[in-house]
C-alpha cells in the first residue's frame, strides 16, 4: 500500500491547523451561483489558507445539496443546513460561530459583492489595523450603480437615518459585504438579533463605536442568477431593528415588529369598519366585529411572514395558528379594556388611560402569541 510523504501529509494538514479566513455565504435559492462563487474566492485567495461555509436555509432549489456534492470534492467547502429556521442574519451569526479561522468575512451569494477586496481586508485585520473592515459602496472609489432607483432610494434613507439615530459613524452600514475578527463578533454575538437583513448595522449599533473601523471602497456589480431577496418587508424590518437598538435592546426585535404590524391593524380595522358600516350599509355592531375580524386575520398574516418568519406556520398549521391568535387577541382585548377602565377609574386623563389598555394590549398578545401561536417545538 502506497504511503503519502510527510511533505503531502504536511500540504493536506495546513488548511486546517493554520486557517487565516473563514468566509460565511449564506443561502436561499441559490444553487447556480454555488460553484461560480467557490472559484472566485479560489482565484481571490490564492495563497491564504480559507474555508467557505454555505449557510443555507433549507432552500426549495437544493442549494444545500449542491453545496455538499462540491464539499465532497472541495474539502475547504462547508454546509449548515438550517431546518426551520429563516433569515439573513440569524445564518451569518451561525455561520461565524462555527468558523475555524480567527477572521470571518460575510458576503452573499449572488456575486454582487467584489471578491478581490477580501485579501486587503485580511490584511488589515490581520496587522492589528482593524477589527472590522466594510466592504462600502459610499466612500470614494466604491460605487452602486446597479441599483435599481426604488432600491437606491431606500439604502440612501436608512443609512441616513441609522446615522442619525444610533449615531452610526460608518458610511455603509447597510453593506453586507464585511471582514470581522471572530473573537470581537463571539463578544457580540448574544446582543445580537437573529432576525432582519442587516446583519451589519446590528454588529456595528452594538459595539457602541468599541470597534476599530475601516471602509474599503468596492464596486457592488448585477446579480448573474436567482433574484433578489428584497421585498417590501425590509423596511418594517429595519426600523424595527433601529428601534430595538435606539431603545438598547431592552425592547426585542421581534416585540417591536410585533407592535408595528399591530398598528397596521389599526389602519385595516378602521378601512374595514368605514366600507361595512357606510359603503355596504351595515348596522354598526356588525361593522365593528367585521373588522376587528379582518384587523386580526391582517396581523396574522403579517406576523407570520415577517415577525415569527423564523417560525412560519405552514400548511393545516397556519388554520391552526390562526384560530389561536383570535382567542390570544380576544382576551387581549378585554385585558385592554380592564387595564384602560382600571386606570381611568383613579381619575387619570382619558387618553393616558387608553395608551395603558393599548400597552397591556400589546404585551399580552404578544407573550401569549409566542406561547401558543409560534411557540417553537
Amino acid at each position: 500500500m502506497n504511503q503519502a510523504s510527510p511533505a503531502a501529509l504536511e500540504t493536506c494538514a495546513a488548511p486546517s491547523s493554520a486557517l487565516q479566513l473563514s468566509v460565511v455565504v449564506p443561502t436561499f435559492n441559490e444553487r447556480d451561483n454555488v460553484e461560480v462563487l467557490f472559484h472566485k474566492l479560489e482565484t481571490a485567495l490564492a495563497g491564504v489558507a480559507w474555508e467557505v461555509i454555505f449557510v443555507d436555509d433549507n432552500s426549495p432549489d437544493g442549494t444545500w445539496n449542491v453545496v455538499r456534492e462540491l464539499a465532497l470534492r472541495e474539502p475547504r467547502v462547508r454546509c449548515i443546513r438550517r431546518i426551520g429556521r429563516r433569515g439573513l442574519s440569524g445564518a451569518c451569526i451561525e455561520g461565524i460561530l462555527a468558523a475555524s479561522a480567527p477572521f470571518a468575512a460575510v458576503m452573499d451569494a449572488d456575486l454582487q459583492h467584489d471578491e478581490t477586496q477580501l485579501p486587503k481586508m485580511l490584511g488589515l485585520v490581520e496587522s492589528g489595523s482593524a477589527d472590522l473592515v466594510v466592504g462600502s459602496r459610499y466612500v470614494a472609489g466604491g460605487s452602486a450603480d446597479s441599483f435599481d432607483r426604488q432600491r437606491a432610494g431606500f439604502s440612501a434613507l436608512a443609512t441616513a437615518l441609522a446615522r442619525k439615530v444610533l449615531k452610526v459613524e460608518v458610511a455603509d452600514p447597510m453593506s453586507g459585504f464585511f471582514m470581522i475578527r471572530r473573537d470581537r463578533f463571539e463578544e457580540l454575538a448574544p446582543k445580537l438579533s437573529t432576525q432582519g437583513f442587516k446583519i451589519l448595522l446590528d454588529v456595528v449599533a452594538t459595539g457602541q463605536g468599541s470597534l476599530r473601523t475601516i471602509e474599503v471602497p468596492y464596486s457592488f456589480g448585477s446579480r448573474l442568477h436567482g433574484e433578489s431577496k428584497l421585498d417590501s418587508m425590509v423596511a418594517l424590518d429595519f426600523l424595527g431593528l433601529v428601534l430595538a437598538k435606539f431603545s438598547n435592546d431592552i425592547l426585542s426585535l421581534r416585540f417591536i415588529l410585533f407592535a408595528l404590524v399591530g398598528s397596521t391593524g389599526v389602519i385595516v380595522h378602521f378601512l374595514t369598519l368605514y366600507l361595512v358600516l357606510k359603503v355596504f350599509e351595515q348596522p354598526f355592531a356588525e361593522a365593528q366585529g367585521a373588522a376587528a375580524v379582518v384587523a386580526m386575520t391582517s396581523n396574522f398574516i403579517l406576523n407570520n411572514f415577517l415577525t415569527y418568519r423564523d417560525q412560519r406556520l405552514k400548511g393545516f398549521a397556519i388554520l391552526r395558528g390562526l384560530l389561536l391568535f383570535y382567542l390570544v387577541c380576544g382576551v387581549g382585548l378585554l385585558a385592554n379594556v380592564g387595564v384602560a377602565f382600571a386606570v381611568y377609574n383613579e381619575h387619570i386623563t382619558w387618553w393616558l388611560a387608553g395608551a395603558a389598555g393599548a400597552v397591556m394590549g400589546v404585551v399580552w398578545n404578544y407573550a401569549m402569541s409566542g406561547l401558543f401561536v409560534w411557540r417553537k417545538r
